[in-house]
């Protein structure tokens, strides 16, 4: 195997300390760069790391001293703006630079949870009814939207702004919560018809060949009393709520067989229109029935030791450092510019 020189790109606030304890790796919010750094040295690359805020000039500085073969993007924004993080991968094509994770576009087609639900209804992937509500405009709900229905940010991920209190019955709720968002998340709203069902996940990895792992599920565990099961900020990164209510990511199952075939063309299909490249993750409900709804697409998702991304392509075969070395070698042969004549 090639030892490549790698630029390691994260948050200057993720750069992981040298030898922390085991128990602070769990809990940290740098666990993911810590995990990825570590088998990148374990492969016998050779690593830069990379720590940014709110500049490029670091970038172009570091390729010229250190000229990497490869970027390692661990960013999932930049100068505390979620859709910022494309033009990092830009100016990354612009210097010439490979790198991990999706190309440009891609970033920008899924990032917008409506702009993404329009391709995939365009395409006929069932996805949930929605409306879009923007900041400085009056609510009105369109009659089509019926409740009930979550309210989410248009374009935050990691469950930013969910909460018990997303699901809304009522006009007045809805416009109580789409205030919260404006306010405390400071983006658009999005609100969507509540699916019930399974929660499910679907890592791809691949540029024009695809790769697809086994469905995940989220299994609420305990949540009872009246709680609705989703994806809240807590169930997420909580880790003693997740022991207090047995919540756990595993593989999918009790689920028919075509089913779950059915589920993994739909996400190779959604990979595909969205034009994403390197790896995502794509998120579904399953309703009672057995139809499968998208929810949204997840390029460049958590891919932390132990975290659903990594645990379903070890199920499909590929060990962790197998994974990362999987994302460099798919980084290293995209292509951004047309072949010149």
């Amino acid at each position: 195997m090639r030892k490549l020189r790698v630029l390691a790109i994260t948050h200057e606030s993720l750069v992981p300390p040298e030898n922390p304890c085991d128990e602070e790796i769990e809990r940290a919010p740098w666990k993911m760069d810590y995990d990825v750094l570590k088998t990148l040295h374990e492969l016998g690359h050779r690593v830069k790391v990379l720590g940014m805020s709110n500049e490029l000039a670091p970038i172009r500085e570091a390729i010229e001293k250190f000229n990497p073969h490869i970027a390692f993007n661990l960013l999932d924004e930049f100068d505390g703006e979620i859709l910022f993080d494309q033009n990092v991968v830009s100016y990354l094509e612009l210097m010439g630079i490979p790198y991990t994770g999706c190309n440009p576009r891609g970033l920008i087609l899924a990032r917008d949870k409506a702009l993404s639900k329009k391709l995939m209804l365009y395409h006929r992937i069932a996805v949930p009814d929605f409306a879009v509500f923007r900041r400085g405009l009056r609510v009105r709900r369109p009659k089509r939207l019926q409740f009930p229905v979550i309210v989410k940010s248009l374009i935050e991920q990691a469950s930013a702004g969910i909460s018990q209190a997303s699901i809304v019955s009522t006009d007045e709720a809805l416009a109580e919560r789409v205030e919260f968002i404006h306010k405390k998340i400071g983006t658009d709203a999005i609100a969507e018809s509540f699916i019930e069902g399974r929660e499910l996940y679907v890592g791809v990895v691949g540029n024009k060949r695809l790769q697809v792992f086994p469905v995940w599920e989220l299994q609420f565990g305990n949540m009872t009393g009246g709680m609705s099961r989703i994806a809240t900020a807590r169930v997420k990164f909580d880790i003693e709520y997740q022991k207090q209510r047995e919540i756990k990511n595993s593989e999918a199952t009790g689920i028919p067989e075509e089913t779950l075939i059915q589920i993994q063309k739909i996400c190779k299909r959604v990979y595909r229109l969205l034009d994403l490249n390197g790896y995502a993750r794509i998120d579904l409900r399953l309703r009672e029935d057995g139809k499968p709804f998208v929810l949204e697409a997840n390029p460049n998702p958590q891919i932390a030791w132990g975290d659903e991304f990594a645990e379903s392509a070890e199920k499909a075969g590929l060990s962790y450092q197998e994974l990362i070395q999987k994302m460099l070698n798919l980084g290293l042969k995209w292509q951004p510019r047309r072949s010149k004549s």
